[in-house]
């Protein structure tokens, strides 16, 4: 949880923003993953784009009558480059723009996978002020650039340009180089969303922070694959503290949406059992609890123990003495 201006506690999923910039988010398997990249050669042939430039929602944005040079030239770095060498040249020839194009070169690189360069530009872009022309260029042409950005294990989310997208870029950057706790700092500040919960409980999971995770995700329900995801989270850090019970109820609140993706269900009831494991339990059902063994049948096995060990050792005693 975090505090909110008025004094209230809201919860890190809650989104109260009428719009937000993320589009709906999907569980990636290697099915799916392979069908994605088919469908993005093939939309990209057909629209006459190279699958390898920054995506957009529907068309690229055309220039306004009347734009500066800069402007044009930008608009072409932006919408046209496929390796991140053309922004960067432009921004060294526009020290105005320079914060924007890292940021953008860092978005390119991240989609091409390049995690450590795509790390280190967004955080030069981040940290390079622009100038009001170059701030006035992303809030007219920019808006319908799309990254999608990996928020937890096989969770993407398409994300439109926005403080979002980049820091949650950045952050799974981070994660991906072993930063954890600077991939935590990145998301920490973004407004409270699903995707940034999913990306800053991953982190936190990782680093061993049970307990913020639980407080974080307190009153969580399966309403989507994000918040079945974050469940999952939830339930894996309760097991971790020993709250048994209540990862149960988290998983159980997993597997109560019928449309949950199939292979977060999947997830869940492995998770039970391991839960089971734990408790020493062959089900989760009342009856299955395994007693623990009398105080009086333990002592006796013991004395059976002893009394065994006793009769050999005196049975090798005696060869030795020739009886």
């Amino acid at each position: 949880m975090s505090q909110a201006p008025n004094g209230r506690v809201h919860t890190i999923f809650h989104d109260t923003r009428d719009l937000t910039p993320f589009r709906e988010g999907y569980v990636r398997t290697s099915v799916r993953g392979l069908a994605d990249g088919v469908n993005d050669v093939l939309s990209g042939v057909l629209s006459g784009r190279d699958h390898a430039r920054l995506s957009v929602v529907g068309n690229v944005p055309r220039l306004k009558m009347l734009s500066s040079k800069t402007a044009k030239a930008m608009h072409d770095a932006v919408f046209s480059s496929t390796e991140p060498d053309g922004l960067l040249a432009f921004g060294r020839m526009n020290p105005g723009w320079a914060g924007l194009c890292h940021v953008m070169a860092g978005l390119l690189a991240y989609k091409h996978g390049g995690f450590l360069r795509a790390s280190e530009l967004l955080q030069r872009g981040l940290t390079t002020r622009i100038d009001d022309d170059a701030s006035q260029f992303s809030a007219t042409y920019l808006g319908q650039v799309v990254t999608k950005v990996e928020v937890a294990e096989r969770i993407e989310v398409p994300v439109l340009f926005s403080e979002e997208s980049v820091f949650l870029a950045l952050a799974h950057c981070l994660r991906e180089m072993g930063m954890t706790e600077s991939a935590l700092e990145a998301v920490v500040g973004l407004p409270p969303s699903l995707p940034s919960a999913l990306a800053r409980c991953t982190a936190a999971y990782s680093l061993e922070r049970h307990r913020d995770v639980v407080l974080w995700t307190e009153g969580l329900l399966n309403t989507d694959d994000l918040s079945a995801a974050l469940l999952l989270i939830r339930a894996r850090s309760q097991r971790a503290r020993g709250d048994f019970e209540s990862a149960q109820l988290a998983l159980k609140e997993v597997l109560r949406r019928r449309k949950t993706n199939l292979a977060l269900k999947n997830d869940a009831l492995t998770d039970r059992a391991l839960l089971a494991l734990d408790q020493g339990r062959r089900t989760l059902t009342p009856r299955s609890k395994r007693p623990a063994p009398p105080a009086e049948l333990e002592t006796l096995e013991v004395i059976r123990k002893d009394a065994e060990m006793r009769r050999l050792w005196e049975n090798d005693f005696r060869q030795l003495g020739g009886e």
